[in-house]
């Protein structure tokens, strides 16, 4: 079975020869195989094409996908967004009493999957030239496990609530304080009790607009557990959260799905571990199709997506394994000092942090972790001279380049002007393109506006900006948030390849643990009382600071006996136990 997508952000037929058109075999013989619609982009004839692949060489912006799939995937397609465009094959079935996860790369499918499952999108089954229906939903699944989900939400039996991806754009939907916007979706006077599971008592009189990247995440999730429904779905609920108050929610959740349905997108491998009982592998081309795998038992289903074949169904879905390497810490970095910072005090009206003198050296990465809401993103500001210190005077003659947490796409313009803007011609040599570029993926985004970028896109061009700038220390905050667990694994090989080859330092603020463990040569470990005080040990070596950090937070994690990926221990297990009794938290 061949289909045939155009990436429509891609396509730009004012800026070319319309070679599709001009070099396609079919075309030359007087057959119209593609032919230029009323949209002023092409359309491709997936009868009429041959599958030659030539159209696909020819185009310059690397615009068209003629793809072969299984024939097993015939007459199993959920949705088309249009001719030629995304289509989605075969959905999750939720479960009561039990966690389900989807787990795949971005850009395949999966939000739209639980779009459909929440009735906000109503499935075409790959007619899109006529208005859908659920009548013929519902008739199309007779016989199958979801037919009696589909007939219910069609007739408005089942209530769905949905927590949003992008929880960073929730102050521009609603605006006022977070307890009158909490009131309004209490369906059951809950909102002292849920408040208190998702730690946000704190926050509650605060105005939305005013709240962090980690407090928007649970005041969302507190928003969605507050609904009466009889399915939850949570798009990415560890974002922006540390690892405690990650596995809390994972906690919440597990509860939930006691006495509800549940359904979790996540890519944070050690969370979908520790959070799903059930997870569906998603499969596919970004932008251009998503296959939707039968479900597996959670530890199986990351195995085989970190192996990247299925081996009941043949497919080979990534063309390299996602390796965890088993290995002990790095040790102490020996090279003179780049950067010696005093004792520094910085108090804001309810917050004070305190920072311990240190040093970072020359080549050192220095991974930065802790709690959120304890000065890690503050003592970042205050290195790149966004925020002066209250105590302590920081003078330092090193350049710094920065990417902040939260990324505001302020630029007016394409990927690429942005770059040569504020990287320079650099954006052209041949190592930005080979070690940064590249591996980022940022090809298909060149041309794009940044603003119709998507969070993930962001961040990577972010990354990619602040990695492209000439500076002695590259500090970047959280450069994990919105990527897939295959782009995080990408990204942190890159970041640490970068700077060991330009011989550079810099600091990492991220609450994914191993991407954390990755790139860094030493810790800065940050404690306290959140929102309140905070506090700072470091850099230290890495089986200090680790061991200081998951000890703070009571977590352990064990090395799985096939993937050797970190696994986070049951709390009081017999492992859990053993690993606390040596002090070894995470290299045991």
């Amino acid at each position: 079975m061949r289909i045939a997508v155009l990436l429509r952000d891609r396509c730009q037929p004012k800026k070319c020869n319309l070679e599709c058109i001009h070099y396609c075999p079919p075309v030359r013989t007087g057959t119209d195989a593609i032919v230029m619609g009323e949209t002023g982009k092409p359309f491709i004839s997936e009868e009429l094409c041959v599958g030659c692949g030539i159209c696909i060489h020819k185009c310059p912006f690397e615009a068209i996908k003629i793809i072969g799939l299984p024939q097993e995937l015939e007459g199993e397609m959920v949705h088309q967004f249009g001719k030629n465009s995304f289509r989605l094959y075969r959905l999750p079935v939720p479960k009561k009493g039990q966690v389900v996860g989807l787990l795949g790369p971005n850009g395949i499918g999966k939000t739209t999957a639980i779009s459909i499952l929440s009735g906000q999108i109503i499935p075409n089954l790959g007619d899109y030239d006529h208005a859908s229906s659920w009548d013929k939903v519902v008739k199309r699944y007779a016989g199958t496990e979801i037919h009696d989900y589909f007939d219910a939400l069609s007739k408005g039996k089942i209530k769905t609530a949905m927590k949003p991806q992008y929880v960073d754009k929730l102050p521009a939907l609603h605006k006022g304080m977070v307890r009158e916007l909490l009131k309004k979706v209490d369906d059951n006077g809950r909102l002292d009790e849920v408040a208190d599971r998702v730690a946000i008592r704190g926050v509650i009189d605060r105005d939305i607009g005013k709240l962090s990247g980690g407090e928007l995440q649970r005041v969302a999730i507190a928003a969605t557990l507050l609904k009466d429904a009889d399915i939850y779905f949570f798009d990415e609920p560890s974002s922006y959260l540390d690892i405690y108050q990650r596995l809390e929610v994972a906690k919440v959740i597990q509860e939930l799905s006691e006495r509800k349905q549940v359904m979790v997108i996540e890519h944070d491998l050690a969370v979908m571990d520790f959070l799903a009982d059930l997870v569906h592998i998603m499969y596919g081309e970004e932008g251009a199709y998503g296959v939707m795998t039968q479900p597996r038992a959670v530890r199986t289903a990351i195995n085989v997506y970190l192996d990247g074949y299925l081996r009941e169904e043949n497919i080979r879905f990534r063309d390299t394994k996602i390796v965890f390497e088993k290995r002990p810490p790095r040790g102490g970095w020996k090279s003179e000092v780049l950067l010696r910072f005093p004792a520094l005090t910085k108090r804001f009206k309810t917050f004070t942090l305190h920072v311990a003198e240190g040093t970072i050296k020359k080549g050192e990465v220095v991974g930065a972790v802790g709690p959120n809401a304890t000065g890690k993103t503050t003592f970042v500001k205050m290195l790149a001279g966004e925020v002066k210190p209250t105590a302590g005077h920081l003078t330092t003659e090193v350049s710094m380049s920065y990417k902040p947490q939260y990324i505001k796409p302020e630029f007016e313009g394409t990927v690429r002007e942005l770059l040569a803007a504020n990287v320079g011609r650099d954006y052209e040599s041949g190592f930005f393109q080979a070690e940064i570029a590249h591996p980022l993926n940022l090809k298909y985004l060149m041309e794009k506006d940044l603003q119709t970028l998507s969070g993930g896109e962001l961040q990577r061009v972010s990354i990619a900006e602040c990695l492209g700038k000439t500076a002695d220390i590259y500090l970047i905050d959280e450069p994990s948030a919105y990527l897939d667990s295959n782009q995080r694994m990408v990204t942190s090989k890159t970041i640490r390849r970068a700077i060991e080859k330009l011989g550079k330092s810099a600091l990492i603020v991220d609450h994914d643990v191993y991407m954390i463990d990755l790139i860094s040569d030493s810790l800065m470990v940050f404690s306290g009382e959140p929102s309140a005080k905070g506090a700072t040990k470091g850099p230290l070596e890495m089986r200090e600071g680790m061991n200081m950090f998951l000890k703070d937070v009571q977590i352990t994690f064990r090395r799985d006996q096939d993937s050797s990926r970190p696994r986070i221990n049951k709390k009081n297990s017999r492992l859990d136990r053993e690993q606390k009794s040596k002090g070894e938290y995470y290299y045991g």
